[in-house]
């Protein structure tokens, strides 16, 4: 998951968006930036996933840098202006004056995968939790012609949809086909 950009006119505006969601533990990757190519650059650089900035920037207004903005980065636009509506899956518009909560929502909301990028340490699994999992992945591959990859990804799946551990979904896996 990329990092986000903060870009405004002013430099102690985007500090202050930044660390609002630096402490609201949301996201660690965030970088300020003054003017549309000073982003350009960065994304050319650096894994870039959300911009925010202002409707005007020093050097171009959003329009013209969403334009330049590749695939995949969104664009969070921190407006007064109440006659802006945009209907875009890539670009959000947040009114100015807003809560925090309101901005960590939309970052939230607008970040890849739905998820902050805090990474959390990966979950211990014992030995035998190992060997079931990998037990549950061979039924799978030998019984519905999967790959390695495939069965593992079947097992997270399930185990996403029903609220259960990967070990607790395997061990399901494994006593509904007897093994």
């Amino acid at each position: 998951m990329g990092a986000i950009l903060v870009a405004m006119p002013r430099h102690e505006d985007a500090r202050k968006i930044c660390d609002a969601i630096r402490q609201s533990g949301i996201f660690e990757d965030t970088y300020i930036c003054e003017t549309g190519s000073e982003i350009l650059r960065k994304i050319e650089d650096m894994d870039i996933s959300l911009v925010i900035c202002t409707k005007k920037l020093r050097d171009m207004g959003y329009e013209e840098l969403y334009d330049y903005l590749p695939a995949g980065v969104n664009l969070l636009l921190l407006t007064g202006d109440v006659n802006i509506r945009l209907f875009s899956g890539n670009i959000i518009v947040l009114q100015m004056p807003f809560k925090r909560s309101d901005l960590v929502s939309s970052i939230s909301m607008l970040m890849p995968y739905g998820y902050s990028a805090v990474r959390k340490k990966p979950a211990y699994r014992s030995g035998s939790d190992k060997q079931v999992i990998d037990k549950a992945k061979m039924l799978l591959m030998d019984r519905n012609n999967m790959t390695e990859p495939e069965a593992y990804r079947y097992l997270q799946k399930n185990s996403m949809d029903m609220g259960r551990t990967l070990t607790e979904t395997a061990y399901m896996i494994l006593q509904l086909n007897s093994v």
